[in-house]
């Protein structure tokens, strides 16, 4: 049976009907300076926007982006070590779970999730009419993770269509080992995807190493630009998968779904890897400082190979309680929304968390119930 929603396996399409400018040129070999054909507002002289963000944001407004994303797919497969072939530029990490979703599955098919992991896979999940099985997390004293060995018996005993995985995980924080989470694939049904969310990746230690940038078959591992590069508002992600699937996904994907604008801002941060490269390790950094503030105090902090900190209170109440009370000051720390994982905090390594009494609620939370 093949791994891809039946409808898509027609090889006569269905085909992206709007390729877009660049990849016309691309094709032609030279450049199409007159552009009287694509209907886009080019004569629009935005004088507002030019004068709140200047000439060069109105200018990319005016004007779809590269629906091919070549620019930023040559530089990936560059930094990567990967063929152009096998990366796929999409708005975010979000909107490349939908996009496996509607590759992969039909309304009915199951689904295997871990039970309180990123949420807005589950989201995807019911909304494109899938079945969602849930595992509990594996959980011991300093440790909460994925139970991959209880998402592979689920996945087999439910014939799952799909596996998700987020692998540096949220909000546990937990990293499993390039090995283990080949074991996992190779102990999936044949037909069966893993959607492995890597939005945490680039805080990895090893995040440049070869086999942590491998393409997988029967795996879609999904990346992103709104941690590490800090373009969150822009939406850019990537997928990495063997030709054949990225084909696949191209058949469902939105043309014009990358503005210009994020185009421009990706392909800007990875000219400058140093700058990335600069805020990974000022993140680290913060992230241990944090989990050594909030061990002196008590806490049980989960290890985290993330740009967050997680810590496991002694029950879902009294997370609620300490998350109530910071919200009411002014201050937003998250709390997963799932039973499962309600007694998990998780704050954000960034300087506002390190500033003095800006967590003074939770450590006097954290010495009360020592």
């Amino acid at each position: 049976m093949s791994r891809f929603a039946p409808h898509l396996e027609n090889q006569h399409g269905p085909h992206n009907p709007f390729p877009g400018l660049q990849a016309l040129e691309r094709r032609l070999g030279h450049a199409l300076p007159h552009r009287i054909g694509s209907n886009e507002g080019l004569d629009m002289p935005h004088r507002a926007l030019a004068a709140r963000f200047g000439s060069d944001i109105a200018d990319l407004a005016r004007t779809y982006g590269d629906a091919e994303a070549w620019r930023i797919r040559e530089l990936l497969a560059e930094g990567l070590g990967l063929p152009m072939e096998t990366l796929l530029v999409d708005a975010g990490a979000d909107s490349l779970m939908a996009l496996t979703l509607r590759a992969l599955c039909e309304p009915g098919d199951t689904v295997i999730t871990s039970a309180g992991t990123y949420p807005t896979w589950s989201y995807f999940v019911h909304g494109h009419g899938c079945r969602q099985i849930e595992v509990e997390y594996a959980s011991g004293p300093g440790y909460l993770a994925p139970d991959l060995g209880g998402l592979a018996a689920a996945a087999k005993r439910e014939r799952a269509r799909v596996v998700y995985l987020a692998n540096p995980d949220n909000p546990a924080g937990h990293l499993h080992s390039d090995a283990d989470v080949r074991a996992l694939r190779e102990h999936l049904p044949d037909d069966c995807t893993l959607v492995l969310d890597e939005a945490y990746h680039d805080f990895r230690d090893d995040a440049d190493a070869s086999e942590a940038n491998a393409v997988w078959p029967g795996v879609i591992r999904l990346r992103t630009f709104s941690k590490a590069h800090g373009l969150a508002g822009l939406r850019v992600g990537y997928a990495i998968a063997l030709p054949e699937t990225q084909a696949m996904l191209l058949k469902v994907r939105i043309h014009y779904a990358v503005s210009s604008l994020a185009l421009a801002a990706a392909e800007t941060v990875l000219r400058h890897p140093d700058e990335t490269r600069e805020h990974v390790a000022a993140v680290v950094k913060r992230r241990e400082a944090l989990s050594q503030w909030l061990q002196e105090r008590g806490a049980e902090v989960l290890p985290s190979t993330t740009n967050f900190v997680s810590l496991r209170m002694e029950t879902a109440e009294r997370a609620s309680e300490i998350h109530r009370q910071l919200l009411a000051e002014g201050t937003l720390i998250h709390r997963p929304a799932h039973p499962a994982l309600g007694h998990v905090l998780r704050i954000s390594a960034l300087d506002d968390a390190l500033v003095p009494g800006r967590l003074e609620t939770l450590a006097l939370a954290l010495q009360e119930a020592n």
